[in-house]
């Protein structure tokens, strides 16, 4: 098996210069050595690491800083737990708490609707045992979960096992049910429990002095507040959880959402590690009492485990995080009395928490010599890995909607798998009908379909349905500004952070 790759870590009085402006300058005169304040800096930053890297020193910074932790007990009472793994695991959920916010905050921010008391974001993070790699999986909130049995902590009374959304665990049984519930599906073990609400998130991005996100197209929706032109942007607190809340700014809806989510946590940990923060105490205290002062964390995380964090990230690049959502089967899986859910790809989603608890890297490196796939040649707004499609045959032709359905799986498409046959089988010409509020996946599918006639039906859903008609050639390969590849969709935080190429 190979190893986990190490980033070499970068030369940093280099890096440190040039984001001061390049080389210093000489400002006494010819007789000084040019280079001279580069040794001023490097001494600076040897002194930070050290401050950081000691024992003592670091636990001096870090004094004090338990005392306004809130603590829960997630892992209270809870029997036949995974085995433990290799390296540490979080689990990151984020919730829709939002009581210490300001009213002027609430208007500028879109968050004057009532809270539901649910996890709006979750997310399993895997330290490796070397400490050389973060793997993050968003788990999506409306994942098709069986909750264990459990006491409801709204109306005190003790319920059986049974279906739900995954964001609802936290309404019935909070932390604790959460924490159950994951472990349940994922057989991964859970190490620390962080719980992150509206409040907290804005606090820790405003202390990191914020945070660049960088956008192809202009992304703006009216649910949140979100308007960013095209570019790059440094996000205060309160615009970063607008970018990381909206789900009305692509076709990808909560795929979208989750992957922006993913942008960002890969933004912020390029601002932790190369702008400064860990490298500076004063700073790292302040962004460490900004965020232990404001999330509710299992008793077992507090000041020492973020030191020790914090050392473990001082060589980490963003090519040392990776990112992936767990596979998805179905996308929209009806449950009576709860709606609309998203079923895992049981098979896929068990390989992928397999190799988190084996402590594997989620995106194996190339194989020297493997040639790599060509892109696809024809640009389209929506990647077509974020587009559900389902395939009927529209003509008399044997096994056309088999072939339709396998060639837009191959090029990329999340095709249901199982083509059927449409009402009608005289269609000529190719038709496509979609929801208008995912007219823009329909285009990109239209794209892959050159010469296809469009067709809008209100609630049909997330899902873009092709008659396959008489008319059919061939799929035309598109492609997006979507680097998540592989198996299990992973991308490395380089690739989808500023100045990626």
């Amino acid at each position: 098996m190979p190893q986990p790759h190490r980033p070499t870590r970068p030369a940093r009085p280099t890096q440190r210069a040039q984001r001061a402006g390049g080389p210093a300058r000489n400002r006494k005169g010819a007789g000084r050595p040019a280079d001279k304040p580069r040794w001023g800096v490097r001494i600076a930053a040897g002194l930070s690491v050290v401050v950081l890297g000691s024992g003592a020193l670091g636990h001096a910074v870090m004094t004090g800083l338990d005392t306004g932790i809130q603590r829960v007990d997630p892992f209270k009472d809870m029997k036949n737990r995974p085995q433990a793994g290799h390296g540490v695991n979080f689990l990151l959920v984020g919730t829709d708490g939002r009581e210490k916010i300001t009213k002027d905050e609430k208007r500028e921010y879109r968050l004057g609707g009532a809270p539901c008391h649910c996890t709006d974001t979750v997310m399993l993070v895997h330290l490796s045992a070397d400490r050389s790699r973060a793997s993050v999986v968003s788990l999506p909130r409306d994942s098709y979960v069986e909750l264990p049995a459990h006491l409801d902590e709204a109306d005190g009374e003790q319920h059986g096992s049974h279906p739900v959304k995954l964001n609802a665990a936290y309404a019935e049984g909070g932390p604790n049910l959460t924490v159950r519930t994951v472990e349940n599906m994922t057989r991964v073990k859970i190490d620390h429990y962080l719980e992150v609400d509206f409040t907290s998130f804005m606090k820790t991005v405003d202390a990191m002095g914020g945070v660049d996100i960088c956008t192809a197209k202009t992304m703006h929706d009216p649910n949140t507040g979100l308007d960013l032109l095209p570019g790059t942007h440094r996000l205060s607190g309160g615009q970063a959880l607008q970018y990381v809340r909206s789900r009305h700014v692509d076709g990808g809806s909560d795929l979208g959402r989750m992957q922006r989510q993913q942008r960002f946590i890969a933004a912020l940990i390029r601002q932790a590690t190369q702008g400064g923060v860990l490298l500076n105490p004063v700073k790292f205290k302040e962004v460490s009492s900004t965020l232990l002062g404001s999330v509710r964390a299992d008793k077992g995380f507090g000041s020492e485990q973020m030191l020790a964090l914090g050392q473990a990230m001082r060589d980490f690049t963003p090519s040392s995080s990776e990112f992936a959502s767990v596979p998805v089967g179905n996308p929209s899986f009806p449950v009576k009395g709860i709606g609309s859910t998203v079923k895992w790809d049981e098979a896929k989603a068990a390989k992928l928490f397999e190799a988190l608890r084996e402590d594997r890297p989620l995106a194996p490196a190339p194989v020297p010599g493997r040639p790599v796939r060509k892109q696809p040649a024809v640009p389209v707004d929506v990647a077509p890995s974020q587009v559900r499609v389902q395939v009927e045959n529209g003509t008399r032709i044997d096994g056309l909607g088999t072939r339709v359905d396998s060639a837009l799986r191959a090029t990329g498409f999340d095709t249901t798998g199982a083509p059927g046959t449409g009402a009608s089988r005289q269609v000529k010409r190719t038709l496509i009908t979609y929801d208008p509020r995912w007219d823009r996946s329909a285009r990109t599918v239209s794209t892959a379909l050159p010469g296809s006639e469009m067709r809008a039906v209100p609630g049909q859903g997330r899902t873009v349905v092709v008659i396959a008609g008489a008319d059919y050639r061939k799929v035309v390969e598109v492609r997006a500004e979507d680097p998540y590849q592989g198996e299990f969709g992973v991308v490395t935080g380089d690739q989808v952070v500023c100045g990626s190429k």
